[in-house]
């Protein structure tokens, strides 16, 4: 009952921002005990991020990522699943995207390749997610000890390919051949630029869009669709969905599939977008930090979209801080980064009960 009397948007705001505050102060603490100005510190992290055209444009571009990866873990979630592959997923996401550009490009245009490229991003990351699911569904595996398990076998699995089959003759480096510009997602800025809206190179690209396309489904499917019901149901109280007779091992690998096809998207923005070539390494960490972008969004498509682009202002923000105070070297920017994750993750539950039992008690007052 005392649940109730707490106003929805202290838990969605309120907290959140709370907990970014707090980790933002330790970060001035670090940085200050390192002999720098935080002030001077957040004003560069703040400018590389937001300050010009191709700084926002960077920013957006990280958040491409974190916005899928964050959607998968949050789909996942909402079915009571923890699901930590998100980075293997995305890796063998971008093999199928890679696949589809690398046997096409040379004989299909763009219009033909785009869709198969996406349906193979969501594929193959489902298909990495359908077998701890089936594990967690038909033989009671645990989700995240499978899902971290298929993290260094798909990891190990794409060095094998590249390096074995996938490598472009004659060179050393771990690529694929470039793929042919029919292949290549358009940049957002050679997009608006006939429209007269300029704005700076970057690798933004139309991957962005379709990350926010993605939180509009997602959106939909969980709130306003009966499965979404159902995977909410199952999430809050599984013993309670089994007797509502939900079918619990299905739903749970229909969630994995749609969290897996999420996070295969990342492959998206990296492999067609931006690298135009199978590479290794091009997951750099988003399916984990993912997971902190989907806590601090609080599982829902706005927050996460939101939380994204904080996640992306580190990032981009950082590198310009790190080349403009070199004794902030990137190591410290890594520490700020995962303070943000710290306290709006594992600590985001450290004022709960003493905010909310404040409004509690100016309800009852």
């Amino acid at each position: 009952m005392s649940q109730a009397k707490v106003p929805a948007w202290v838990n969605i705001a309120l907290i959140p921002i709370l907990n970014i505050l707090l980790a933002f102060l330790v970060s001035g603490l670090v940085i200050l005990a390192i002999g720098e100005n935080p002030l001077e510190a957040a004003g560069y992290l703040i400018y590389g991020a937001f300050g010009y055209d191709e700084g926002i444009g960077y920013t957006l571009y990280y958040a491409t990522n974190l916005i899928f990866t964050g959607l998968a873990v949050s789909v996942a979630f909402k079915g009571g699943l923890f699901n930590i592959g998100g980075e293997g997923q995305a890796y063998i996401g971008g093999l199928g995207v890679g696949l589809v550009c690398l046997s096409l490009d040379k004989t299909m245009p763009f219009y033909v390749i785009a869709p198969l490229a996406i349906i193979g991003a969501g594929v193959f990351g489902a298909a990495w997610a359908y077998i701890p699911a089936y594990l967690q569904a038909r033989r009671g595996s645990h989700i995240v000890i499978t899902t971290i398990m298929f993290n260094f076998i798909a990891s190990s699995l794409m060095v094998y390919l590249i390096v074995n089959w996938l490598k472009e003759d004659g060179r050393m480096a771990p690529n694929s051949r470039t793929f042919d510009e029919n292949a290549w997602l358009p940049y957002l800025h050679e997009l608006l630029s006939p429209l007269g809206i300029e704005i700076g190179d970057s690798p933004l690209n139309v991957a962005f869009v379709i990350a926010l396309i993605c939180c509009v489904l997602i959106w939909a499917l969980l709130w306003h669709t009966r499965w979404g019901y159902q995977l909410r149901t199952l999430g809050t109280n599984p013993t309670a969905a089994r007797y509502a007779g939900i079918d619990t091992a299905k739903v749970t690998i229909w969630a994995m599939l749609i969290s897996g096809g999420l996070a295969g998207f990342v492959g998206i923005n990296e492999i067609m977008g931006v690298n135009h070539s199978l590479l290794l390494n091009f997951t750099a960490g988003y399916g984990f930090a993912g997971i902190a972008v989907s806590l601090m969004g609080r599982n829902h498509p706005v927050g996460i979209i939101l939380a994204a682009i904080l996640f992306g202002a580190l990032y981009q923000g950082g590198a310009e801080l790190a080349f403009e105070i070199p004794t902030i070297t990137p190591e410290i920017v890594v520490v700020i980064q995962g303070l943000v994750i710290l306290f709006s993750g594992a600590l985001e539950h450290m004022f709960k009960d003493r905010i909310e039992g404040f409004f509690i008690r100016r309800a009852v007052a």
